[in-house]
């Protein structure tokens, strides 16, 4: 699928490199440090993912070549209207993690799929179900696996995971930062069209 792209991910993060593995797909990781991630004020927070995929994708086109799809995303967590994003400190990700105790969240990523010619974008959205957490199982998740590089300080496919999670509606996938089903079929549909840059 997709031989006549040269498919590049833009992300450094490692489980959406797994996840991309999992396709059976050929890519590049390729990142460019700095790209601001700021978003407009006011903007609702389930629109923000799509917002910084697209945005992100941007910083990437003036250097893309005709053959490069570059794949762009960006998950939040929102509780209460609320996003919570990475945690900066070991007492923001036990703060974030006794709200996420025994409460129903979202977990919402935008993906963008660009190239020189045309972009999709699209977001999926998933409710998780947390169950209630003591302080020893918050700390203990927090300071063995230092989730300070996830939104809402925790991976799914963790321990805390493992305990915590009593169900989800949607995506797994979506919540470990990359919805793999529907971008597989996003890609599909550009799998089966002649590039713009193949025409003659």
């Amino acid at each position: 699928m997709l031989s006549n792209y040269h498919l590049i991910l833009a992300s450094n993060s490692p489980r959406r490199k797994e996840l991309l593995s999992g396709l059976g797909l050929d890519f590049e990781v390729c990142v460019i440090p700095g790209i601001d991630e700021s978003y407009p004020a006011g903007c609702p927070p389930a629109e923000i993912p799509g917002y910084l995929a697209r945005k992100k994708a941007a910083a990437y086109l003036p250097s893309m070549k005709d053959n490069d799809l570059i794949i762009t995303a960006d998950t939040v967590v929102i509780l209460d209207n609320d996003i919570l994003e990475k945690p900066g400190s070991r007492d923001e990700a036990i703060h974030m993690l006794q709200r996420l105790s025994g409460r129903s969240h979202e977990v919402v990523t935008g993906v963008a799929v660009t190239t020189r010619r045309r972009q999709t974008a699209f977001s999926v959205t998933s409710s998780v179900d947390f169950a209630a957490l003591t302080g020893e199982e918050i700390r203990h998740y927090v300071d063995t696996f230092q989730p300070y590089d996830k939104a809402g300080a925790y991976g799914i496919q963790e321990w805390i995971g493992y305990i915590g999670v009593q169900g989800i509606r949607g995506s797994f996938h979506n919540v470990m930062g990359l919805p793999v089903q529907r971008l597989y079929r996003e890609l599909k549909k550009m799998d089966g069209e002649v590039p713009d840059f193949l025409n003659i």
